[in-house]
């Protein structure tokens, strides 16, 4: 099945202090107020969604088609993803894991207590 923006901001919004925005003037998700995913238009498309470096590197080298990059995004802590290619599994723990890494420390620590949602 192939997933939408509707089904990324769907999944997104149950994370705390998740609100739709836009970046660059296209649709985005902010936690807090920063950004951690974005839908491009660029004629590559996918979605642009925050990770860490290794994760990055391990998503490109497992080969699944889901995943790419573009040398604009070399670098940078993005994974570039096909949405008609994710699970939307998968796509769910991806997503946590950005607002992890963009969430406020004090957003974090009540997320931890309450047992992390």
């Amino acid at each position: 099945m192939s997933l939408t923006w509707e089904n990324v901001v769907r999944i997104a919004t149950e994370l705390p202090e998740v609100a739709e925005s836009t970046s660059y003037r296209t649709p985005a998700l902010k936690a807090a107020g920063k950004s951690f995913a974005r839908l491009r238009t660029e004629a590559e498309g996918g979605l642009a969604l925050r990770c860490e470096m290794v994760e990055k590197q391990a998503l490109l080298a497992s080969g699944d088609p889901a995943f790419y990059t573009t040398p604009h995004y070399d670098g940078y802590p993005y994974i570039l993803i096909d949405l008609d290619r994710v699970d939307a599994e998968q796509l769910g723990e991806l997503l946590d894991a950005a607002w992890w890494l963009v969430a406020p420390a004090k957003l974090r620590r009540e997320r931890e207590l309450r047992g992390s949602q």
